[in-house]
């Protein structure tokens, strides 16, 4: 263990003991989680892959399909896609200690994990992004900067489910969760702007309202965090720790996949007649999606592995980096450029590419820790 999260490590055992004197700290195994996973956990990519499948479907054959999901709108997304979204942070969110974090913040480790995320999401990640779309899309200008609004959109809601399936740190996530929102609103309007109008020199008219990434955040963070603060609080205090514990959070936790399958499933009814009538156009968005997913999750695992994190700790940096905030790249690019614009339409490839790749990367670091023996 390095010097980066040795302090932090220490203290969240300490913490992790006075709530349970049992556990064995030495002894935490990364991928041993899987083992005790339940038939939607272990089929879970059949399962992703028959609803983009099913969704694919519905989209092309039964008509109106699309006009029916996109009806209501919610934050920019549709109604179907933002409940989604929230059913499926909200049992993730009610594991969190949320009694306990404040010990994580007197930490030195947890500051150091925390700024060399912020650097990672909010310098590395954006710039890579601008440069992938420059490279792959210099004569589409509409999908380049779509591509752009995807970079700056740091992930809030799908990093806590595939966090949680690749057994990373489900508390550090949450606390990432939370600063990226914060840098979020303030930053996703500036960096847009600078990137796309000046940089760009896209539509040197384009504004993008401060409010919009606000409200996104405290809609899709938000709701799910005070709901899961509540009932954690009232619980706990009410029925007891145990049964909390034991039998409430057993009892919540497939509403995360549910909620996950739900969203993938909408998300391709709602655009897979626009992916199969505008395959150029998604493929070559796709492209520099797949190029940037790998890339920043690699480098990101293979740095933070360099400076000795441990396992937990490496594979929530990583995730972090690589995952981004599709119903806030959706939102901006319909409102800045419209329902029908090249911006928008890159904008929704985003999670339809984003979901596939990160499900197969959960597998994969998985395979690698188990491989490598890598220490939790």
């Amino acid at each position: 263990m390095s010097l980066l999260d040795a302090d932090w490590s220490e203290g969240r055992n300490n913490n992790n003991e006075e709530e349970n004197p049992n556990h064995d700290t030495d002894t935490a195994d990364p991928i041993s989680a899987f083992q005790q996973l339940g038939m939607l956990d272990r089929f879970l990519a059949i399962w992703i892959i028959l609803a983009m499948a099913v969704g694919i479907i519905l989209g092309n054959f039964v008509p109106n399909t699309s006009a029916a999901l996109d009806r209501g709108k919610f934050m920019g997304v549709s109604v179907p896609i933002a409940i989604g979204l929230l059913v499926m942070m909200y049992p993730i969110l009610c594991k969190v200690r949320f009694e306990t974090l404040h010990r994580s913040f007197q930490e030195r480790g947890l500051w150091i994990q925390v700024a060399f995320s912020v650097v990672v999401n909010w310098v590395v990640a954006p710039l890579f992004m601008l440069g992938l779309a420059w490279a792959f899309l210099p004569d589409e200008r509409g999908l380049r900067e779509g591509l752009i609004l995807v970079g700056i959109a740091r992930c809030i809601a799908m990093v806590l489910v595939w966090t949680g399936l690749a057994g990373g740190d489900g508390e550090y996530c949450a606390i990432l969760v939370a600063i990226n929102s914060i840098l979020q609103m303030v930053l996703f309007a500036p960096i847009a702007i600078l990137f796309i109008r000046m940089i760009g020199g896209g539509d040197h008219g384009m504004t993008i309202d401060y409010s919009l990434a606000a409200k996104s955040v405290g809609v899709f963070l938000g709701i799910p965090l005070g709901a899961a603060i509540v009932t954690r609080v009232c619980l706990r205090s009410m029925i007891g720790k145990d049964w909390y514990d034991k039998h409430f959070l057993k009892w919540i936790s497939p509403l995360s996949l549910i909620g996950l399958l739900f969203t993938i499933l909408v998300l391709f009814a709602s655009q897979g007649r626009h992916v199969v009538h505008q395959i150029v156009s998604v493929i070559r968005v796709a492209a520099p999606l797949i190029v940037y997913f790998f890339v920043i999750f690699g480098v990101t695992l293979a740095v933070t592995r360099y400076f000795g994190f441990g396992y937990r700790l490496s594979c929530t940096q990583s995730f972090t980096a690589a995952s981004n905030n599709f119903e806030l790249a959706i939102a901006v690019a319909i409102a800045t450029f419209g329902l029908d614009s090249d911006q928008a339409l890159a904008a929704t490839v985003g999670p339809l590419i984003e979901v596939p790749v990160l499900l197969g990367l959960v597998h994969a670091v998985r395979f690698l820790a188990r491989r490598r023996q890598w220490p939790a």
